[in-house]
């Protein structure tokens, strides 16, 4: 089976690409292989939200079967933030370092550095939905560290571990991340289908 991953992000793409080719026989191909190469408007006010959002997008406008994901990064200390607005957090047309550079400003001097990132997938396989939640635990670092991954990765410090996910090979990181936990279960489900 060929699925569509409602996503311009190429990291996202070439990362659950490597998931799911190491678990299944199913392919995956993103809105450029459909020619979309608008962003499809993210207005929910929950990773829920926006993740069927993007799918049902997808699934009305092509019928193809398809995923999308929405993922945040939620500190404690800031109240939940940058939560949905993560990839904004900003600001639009903003780059991954001005995130996490606001990020550290914003955690400046605090001791409280629990954070979790959580990550929501949306199915539709012949209309019909569904959802798969993963989050990983841990805590923000005081400065980046790492060369590897995007967005948070250089000052997420999952629980158990020495690294930053930036720091981690991609096998490493995807047998324990958000994303990686959330398309575990997607690949589940996918294997019982007829």
């Amino acid at each position: 089976m060929n699925l569509i991953f409602a996503t311009h992000n190429n990291h996202k793409l070439k990362e659950i690409q490597d998931i799911v080719s190491q678990a299944t026989s199913h392919t995956i191909s993103s809105l450029t292989d459909l020619d979309l190469h608008e962003p499809i408007p993210e207005t929910g006010v929950t990773l829920e939200e926006n993740a069927l959002i993007k799918a049902r997008f997808v699934w009305q406008h092509f019928g193809k079967s398809c995923f999308s994901d929405d993922t945040g990064l939620e500190v404690d200390a800031l109240g939940g933030a940058p939560g949905v607005w993560s990839a904004r957090y900003a600001g639009e047309g903003c780059s991954y370092s001005d995130n996490v550079n606001l990020l550290l400003r914003n955690m400046a001097g605090i001791s409280n550095r629990k954070a979790r990132f959580r990550t929501v997938i949306a199915l539709i396989i012949d209309g019909h939905e569904y959802l798969f939640d993963g989050v990983v635990e841990g805590s923000i670092l005081i400065e980046p560290t790492g060369e590897g991954g995007f967005g948070y990765d250089p000052v997420f410090l999952p629980d158990g571990f020495h690294e930053s996910f930036a720091e981690m090979t991609s096998v490493v990181k995807n047998s324990i991340s958000h994303r990686g936990r959330a398309m575990g279960q997607l690949i589940s489900f996918l294997t019982t289908l007829k």
